[in-house]
């Protein structure tokens, strides 16, 4: 079965970095065809999509948060880990990771940006 952990820090001071790492169990992220991918959700807003990376560790952005984001990955431990910078406020809200194919999510995990 598939599964999707978040794990990381429910809060960030403000300019500081925010690191977030996606444990997968049940299929290899090496997997041809599956793109793993970070998505974020406001309180009373819409999901926004972060970025992703595929099996070949091809990495893709979201211009919104281009400049401040990046991922990586441990094949070792079937991990994919999300480091956003210089957060703000506005960074604040539950963070997921997710398999495009077959829209397997994690549980997410919230992150409260706050002096």
């Amino acid at each position: 079965q598939v599964q999707l952990q978040e794990s990381g820090p429910g809060l960030v001071k403000p300019l500081q970095t925010l690191s977030l790492t996606c444990t997968v169990s049940g299929v290899s992220i090496t997997t041809d065809g599956y793109d793993w991918s970070w998505i974020r959700q406001s309180p009373g807003k819409g999901l926004e999509w972060m970025g992703a990376i595929d099996y070949r560790g091809i990495f893709q952005y979201n211009p919104s948060v281009q400049s401040r984001i990046s991922f990586s990955r441990d094949i070792a431990k079937n991990q994919v880990t999300l480091q956003l910078n210089l957060v703000t406020p506005e960074d604040t809200a539950v963070y997921y990771c997710a398999r495009e194919v077959g829209q397997y999510w994690g549980q997410g995990t919230q992150v409260t940006v706050s002096s």
